[in-house]
């Protein structure tokens, strides 16, 4: 099979699964999309009372991206451009999965996978920005836009060759987070978000 097409398809398919929904379902027996803000991610998986679940959310979900890219690495050694293509397909899968009627998480802990996976310094880099910006601020939402936001500026400068599939992927992955998070920027912008440690929250 064309490798392009397997590895893009296998990345899909791993970046749909929709943890936060399953292990609230099965262990809560609770559909998570009915609770706070109806997101299927680690934030509302723990904001809903689940702490230990939104923790193992959060793993499986970076763990199933990061999954994806290093088997497309695997299938085409060497094709840094496979590997990006790969990673945005594992994005698409988290935030439209197939199984929840294309209505899936916000792509956070699945980017931080695939940034993992692509060039781990940018990676580190990307999580030290939104580290900071959690503790002197405590709005994880705003952490998730501006740290998503610097990922290009980190991973062009640590990758090399910059084709044109890869610029286009470091740019796309953060765009859709932040798309994603529309709705918390209306919040912050009136005053309204919720910060990390109070009840009262949407995530």
């Amino acid at each position: 099979m064309n490798p392009w097409l397997l590895s893009i398809s296998i990345a899909y398919l791993l970046g749909s699964i929709p943890f936060g929904y399953l292990l609230v379902k099965i262990f809560r027996k609770q559909d998570i999309r009915a609770m706070g803000s109806g997101n299927i991610g680690a934030t509302n998986v723990a904001r809903s009372g689940a702490k230990g679940l939104g923790i193992v959310t959060l793993l499986l979900d970076c763990g199933k991206a990061f999954l994806a890219v290093k088997i497309a690495q695997h299938i085409a050694p060497g094709n840094y451009d496979l590997a990006v293509v790969a990673a945005v397909a594992a994005i698409l899968g988290h935030v439209f999965p197939i199984w929840l009627g294309f209505r899936g998480g916000k792509g956070v802990a699945s980017a931080l996978g695939v940034f993992l996976a692509l060039t781990p310094a940018a990676a580190a880099c990307t999580f030290a920005v939104f580290l900071v910006v959690v503790i002197f601020t405590r709005y994880v939402s705003l952490a998730s836009i501006i740290g998503s936001a610097t990922f290009p500026l980190f991973g062009l400068y640590f990758v090399h060759p910059h084709t044109s599939i890869v610029i286009d992927g470091f740019f796309f992955i953060p765009l859709l987070i932040i798309v994603k998070h529309r709705e918390n920027i209306r919040r912050l912008a009136n005053g309204s978000e919720g910060r990390f440690g109070k009840k009262k929250v949407v995530a």
